[in-house]
Order: C-alpha cells, then sequence, then structure tokens
C-alpha cells in the first residue's frame, strides 16, 4: 500500500483578478503545480520573486483557495480544521502583540489550538529554540532574531506533524542560522516534515533531500540531494541554469 504524501498538490493553480474602474486583469501566481512531499522529508521550494512559492504555501495552509487544482496535508483537504491542526506555520515576517512575553504569547497560541498550555511545557519550547534567557522580556523588545525564534515556537507549539517555513532564516546572523539549522534537523529527526521556502540556497542546500524550483508559477524543476552533490557548481549553479534556462 502506498503511503499518504505528507503534502500533495495535483495540477494546483491560482489567478488573481483584481478590478478597477470596469477592468479586471489576471495574474496568474501559479499554473498547474503537481508535486509530493513525502512523510519525514525536509523538502525545498527555491524560485525568483514572484515566482509563486509564497502562493504555494498559502494554499496548503488553507489562506487561499485555489482557482484549480488540489492540495491535501497528510490526506485530508487543505484548508480543513483537521488539516490545519497538522501544520505549524512560520511566516516570513512573525509578528506578536508586543507587551507579551514569550510564554504569555505560547499560552494565547496553544489555546488558538487547543494543546496543552501548562507552564513547564511552555517552558521546554523557549529553551528549545533558545528563547529560555529572554523569558521576562516582551517582544517588543526582541531583535529580529528573537522574533524568528519566538515564530518558530509558536509553530511548535501544538506538536505539529508538518512545519510550513517560509523564508525561516531571511536577516538572521550567522549564529542564529547555525541555530535554525541544527533544529531543523533536530525536528526532522523526531518525524516532523518540513516544508520550507528560502532564498538562501546554501541553506537549502545543507538539511533538503530534495528542492522544487519555481519558474513564472510552474514546476520548472524537482532536483534530489544527490543531483546537487554532483552538480560542480551545486545547487546554486542548477538554480540559476534553470530559471535562466
Amino acid at each position: 500500500m502506498t503511503e499518504i504524501p505528507a503534502i500533495r498538490l495535483e495540477n494546483l493553480a491560482k489567478t488573481y483578478r483584481r478590478s478597477h474602474l470596469g477592468r479586471t486583469t489576471e495574474t496568474i501566481a501559479l499554473d498547474g503545480l503537481s508535486l509530493a512531499v513525502g512523510r519525514g522529508e525536509i523538502f525545498g521550494l527555491l524560485g525568483l520573486n514572484g515566482a509563486g512559492k509564497t502562493t504555494a504555501m498559502k494554499l496548503v495552509l488553507g489562506l487561499l483557495f485555489p482557482t484549480k487544482g488540489e492540495a491535501e496535508v497528510m490526506g485530508r483537504k487543505a484548508g480543513s480544521n483537521d488539516a490545519k491542526r497538522m501544520i505549524g506555520y512560520l511566516p516570513e515576517l512573525p509578528y506578536f502583540y508586543p507587551y507579551f512575553t514569550p510564554a504569555e504569547s505560547l499560552e494565547f497560541y496553544a489555546a488558538l489550538s487547543g494543546a496543552d498550555s501548562a507552564a513547564s511545557r511552555i517552558s521546554g519550547i523557549l529553551e528549545r529554540v533558545g528563547l529560555a534567557p529572554h523569558a521576562k522580556k516582551c517582544a517588543g523588545e526582541f531583535s529580529k532574531g528573537m522574533l524568528e525564534r519566538l515564530g518558530l515556537a509558536q509553530a511548535l507549539v501544538h506538536d505539529p506533524q508538518v512545519l510550513v517555513l517560509d523564508e525561516p532564516v531571511s536577516g538572521l546572523d550567522p549564529l542564529a542560522v547555525w541555530d535554525f539549522r541544527e533544529l531543523f534537523l533536530e525536528l526532522n529527526r523526531a518525524g516532523k516534515t518540513i516544508f520550507v521556502s528560502s532564498h538562501s540556497i546554501s541553506e537549502v542546500e545543507k538539511i533538503c533531500s530534495r528542492v522544487a524550483i519555481l519558474k513564472a508559477g510552474k514546476l520548472a524543476a524537482l532536483v534530489s540531494q544527490q543531483e546537487w552533490k554532483n552538480s560542480p557548481g551545486g545547487l546554486e549553479e542548477i538554480f540559476v541554469r534553470t530559471v535562466r534556462g
């Protein structure tokens, strides 16, 4: 029996329509995207700005509805309550109420998710993402890196099976990038599926087993780790060749 993938996209398309002064314009963000992310896989999504990466992620999350095609998470229709319970999401620019401490923020998100908000469990998550030393500060005092760590903590608070990460290391200093990379690998070893979009090709190379390259809303290439290891220029060369071709 074939195992149901963690994420399945089938002929997925999204067209944005805007009306202004009686005229309707259409922008195709995704055009027939099909791919499957295996359970326990770290899968990367690469592409230039406007290639459709964020749209694809929002369709997986159920924040957008497709123009056609379908998306599933662990065999459940994307956007359904069952699918949402299985996903932890870290947006590119996480925002938190500035006067909440990290623990108060996590208690809030745990309550929204119906997850255990016990102080000991919240404390353990903060320790895991490296925020324990800053537990008494308010989010308004946090640096970009600390907000990213808190964003990852809220993505983990309900112990999801699938993590969807949009540009998780954007703007972080080298130490924070290292910490995030090690944490992603640790989470993956614990059985989490990770679906990550990033402009940092070098980081994607280090953690992903496969990568999809999007170009103008379409799947331009599906590349395995072995392929970029065998390429003289690595994944970066494959990416540049694909998006320029």
